[in-house]
């Protein structure tokens, strides 16, 4: 029993961290505007393969406006993203050393 209960759980938080980004592949891009105002950042990126996206310029929502506060313009960073209802939103994001 305590084995189904176990792999049950498992099985929960792996769907859920895929819902909200943190499974997906990170892509790789860099931060040409940020308007915290909005909640909304613009990446300069490379593809999106959780999102069949080739390399484009384009502007995103953040999950958490907390995430803005880690970067800035013209800034490298990996990012993970995902699509809900026709909007792109940003779930994860971490600054690259240069």
């Amino acid at each position: 029993m305590k084995h189904i209960i176990l792999a049950i759980l498992m099985l929960s938080w792996g769907w859920a961290a895929a819902l909200y980004g943190q499974n997906a592949d990170m892509a790789e891009g860099q931060i040409t505007k940020i308007d915290k105002a909005a909640k909304k950042v613009t990446i300069r990126h490379g593809e999106i393969k959780n999102l069949n996206m080739p390399p484009m310029r384009m502007v995103f929502q953040v999950r958490d406006p907390a995430l803005l506060e880690k970067i800035k313009p013209d800034q490298k960073v990996k990012f993970s993203a995902i699509e809900e209802k026709g909007v792109y939103i940003v779930t994860a994001i971490e600054p690259q050393s240069l």
